[in-house]
């Protein structure tokens, strides 16, 4: 049997889709063998409805690719077991002393690498995904054994910067030893990285017509489009030879014009409309493309607001026009309230950036984007919202002027967009979202 090489922090669906699905091919063409084990990050989670299959599960990649109707299916097999440190904390510590593991990957969403600075070495396990990982480390450093190749998939700028300095944060503050930070900084390599491909996850409406195609029921079935692009800041082409295997990953020594593309368009575009939309009483991305309305207010915020502050390139516009054909995706049922997972941190990676440049760039925030943070604050109101049980409890009884002052939510105090974020925020409850649309759709750019 295959050695376990790779730790996976993370079960759900989009490492799932992404990474496990390379790493199998990797396998199923003979460059590659190895066996991921994964960790589950927080209390709850889906390992063990993945171990009680196997931890096999089967992916469909449908599309349409150089014009053609694409549907594939792979029966996944590369993750060996699953282990939930809340329940097998002294299990979770022992996969640091496997000398076989050698690389690290990680999606516990954009909340997910932070620093709290209230957790102890022997709490088991620490809350926070960095200090669970730096309890790791620590055990594989006691033990003498080889620094790993760690690689975020968190959709943040340095997202292996971050996770780096909150580790060595975390050192300091239980007083590990030098020579532990001298392994963290010099036999450790920390990789940032870019992901895209749409993962649409369990695909519920079709699960009992795809089970009969299987001929079994599979209840971690996931769903992707054909589309993927992983861009890496690092050289280990020679571990994982994902270039060898025909796959479009990127080993590059700069990830940030890849990323800021991606994240600005693709990420800032789904969160800039899926909140609206749904308030708006629509529950998929093929839906809110197929709508005039709110397929207008996304290309708004996109190709009037987005690729403008980007710098308004070829390459930008080609993307963005990519990026729609994309949602359109015929195959695609991108449940809207999935993509609102934890969309107040989501709006400050993927959007806010935007806004704040935009209104750098031509003297005014931009309308359509403004306009979306009032449908966050608005969708927060309701019993839909899915985040941080605080932000919640929060969003849904704080004023507008005081949510826009949450500096730890937005990583700068918004006060100065009030106005334009509350008179937006009372048309959307006085008047509802379809009229609050048509407003927004009659307003000019700044520039």
């Amino acid at each position: 049997m295959a050695k376990e090489r790779v730790i996976q922090f993370g079960e759900g669906g989009f490492l799932r889709g992404f990474v496990d699905y390379f790493l199998h091919k990797l396998n199923e063409k003979g460059v590659w063998e190895g066996k991921v084990v994964i960790v589950q990050p927080i209390e709850k989670g889906m390992c063990e409805t993945l171990m009680a299959q196997n931890c096999e599960y089967n992916l469909y990649l449908r599309g349409i690719e150089n014009g053609e109707v694409v549907n594939e299916r792979t029966h996944i097999e590369v993750v060996s077991r699953c282990v939930n440190p809340y329940k097998e904390f002294d299990s979770y510590l022992e996969l640091a002393l496997n000398p076989d593991i050698r690389f690290i990957i990680s999606n516990t969403t954009e909340a997910g690498i932070e620093y709290l600075g209230t957790e102890k070495i022997d709490d088991r396990p620490a809350k926070s995904y960095p200090a669970k990982l730096t309890q790791l480390l620590y055990k594989r450093y006691d033990a003498g054994l080889p620094g790993l190749i760690l690689i975020p998939c968190e959709l943040i700028d340095n997202n292996a910067g971050f996770l780096k300095e909150y580790i060595l944060k975390y050192a300091d503050l239980w007083k590990l030893p030098q020579g532990f930070v001298k392994w963290i900084n010099e036999e450790c390599d920390f990789c940032n990285s870019l992901v895209d491909r749409i993962v649409t996850g369990y695909p519920r409406d079709e699960a009992e017509e795809l089970w009969k195609e299987i001929g079994y029921r599979d209840n971690m079935l996931d769903t992707a489009e054909i589309f993927h692009l992983w861009v890496i800041e690092g050289h280990h082409e020679d571990e994982l030879p994902f270039n060898r295997a025909g796959f479009n990953i990127v080993w590059t020594d700069d990830v940030k014009p890849y990323k800021k593309r991606k994240v600005r368009i693709l990420n800032g575009g789904h969160t800039s409309m899926v909140l609206g939309a749904y308030l708006y009483g629509l529950t998929t991305v093929g839906e809110c493309l197929k709508d005039e309305t709110v397929s207008a207010f996304l290309k708004k915020c996109i190709f009037d607001e987005i690729v403008p502050t980007l710098g308004n390139t070829e390459t930008d516009i080609n993307f963005a026009k990519a990026v729609f054909e994309r949602f359109a995706n015929p195959f695609i049922k991108h449940q809207l309230l999935s993509i609102a997972l934890n969309s107040v941190s989501k709006f400050q990676v993927r959007v806010l950036p935007t806004i704040l440049e935009y209104k750098e760039k031509f003297g005014a925030y931009p309308p359509a984007l403004t306009f979306s943070l009032a449908a966050l604050i608005s969708f927060y109101r309701t019993d839909n919202a899915n985040d941080g049980e605080d932000i919640m409890a929060y969003m849904k009884e704080a004023s507008v002027a005081d949510i826009l002052k949450r500096s730890d939510y937005w990583d700068c105090d918004l006060s100065d967009m009030y106005e334009q974020v509350n008179g937006y925020y009372e048309l959307i409850q006085s008047n509802g979202m379809k009229a609050a649309y048509e407003v927004i759709l009659a307003e000019k750019e700044a520039y």
